[in-house]
């Protein structure tokens, strides 16, 4: 029973902990809960019902890892911080399918870029980088954020993050996010935990975000807006043994 307070302790009881609830009557509860809010009533793992921001089932969402086919775009998102987390989250899109997959995330508060940037810079020399406007600012540490990231080696894109019509409207990226993740076209793999953990908590209070453990969630948008820039991994080209290639700019 994990304690909140010294006084106060968190229970979770679910329908299987009602005696009087027979298997029908549970599957008769089930089928009339929505499929967002089942987990939550059925087992009673805690939920922000009609305030949650993704009303989704995240096991619409949650895959397991798989490679990355060779002709997938992929693209990374930075959202910046210090007292509440920098994070990072990498995106690979199948454009045959039209459908996003996050990949990877990172998470990690009061480091400077240099740590963060050597952390996901392991992901790929090769990936572009989406990250917020306000990695335009200058910080009390120095010159902008997006410029220290690129001098620690990160490819960062020139502009700050906007949708591809311009604008970079929070509720237009995550109505979007939502829309995909409704249907089909919006897919996690299960070992991003710190997504799934704001996954489980991002909601409004009185109509407006509450920008509290949104961190990942951030970096997975910024990238979204950005996926027109979004590339392949580069293909390692394998020489013929006993063939000397004449241009080596070119390998041929």
């Amino acid at each position: 029973m994990p304690e909140i307070t010294p006084s106060k302790y968190l229970v979770m009881a679910g329908w299987n902990h009602v005696p009087h609830l027979s298997d029908k009557m549970k599957r008769e509860l089930l089928a009339a809960t929505p499929s967002h809010l089942r987990a939550a009533r059925s087992q009673g793992i805690p939920s922000l019902g009609s305030g949650a921001i993704f009303p989704v089932d995240e096991a619409m969402i949650r895959v397991d890892p798989k490679p990355i086919p060779d002709h997938w775009v992929q693209l990374g998102g930075l959202d910046f911080g210090w007292d509440h987390p920098t994070a990072a989250a990498a995106l690979a899109w199948d454009r045959d399918a039209d459908c996003i997959y996050v990949t990877k995330t990172y998470r990690q508060s009061e480091k400077p870029p240099v740590i963060h940037a050597a952390a996901v810079k392991p992901w790929g020399d090769w990936l572009p980088w989406a990250w917020p406007h306000d990695g335009n600012n200058d910080t009390a540490a120095g010159e902008a954020l997006a410029k220290q990231y690129k001098a620690h080696g990160l490819k960062m894109l020139s502009e700050h993050a906007t949708h591809p019509a311009g604008g970079n409207s929070v509720e237009a990226g995550l109505m979007e996010m939502l829309d995909r993740m409704e249907t089909g076209r919006w897919k996690v793999f299960s070992t991003c935990d710190a997504w799934f953990e704001e996954f489980r908590l991002y909601h409004r209070k009185d109509g407006k975000v509450v920008k509290v453990l949104d961190d990942t969630l951030s970096a997975s948008r910024y990238a979204y807006m950005m996926r027109r820039f979004a590339t392949t991994k580069p293909q390692k080209r394998t020489v013929a043994a006993g063939f000397e290639p004449q241009n080596t700019a070119f390998g041929y």
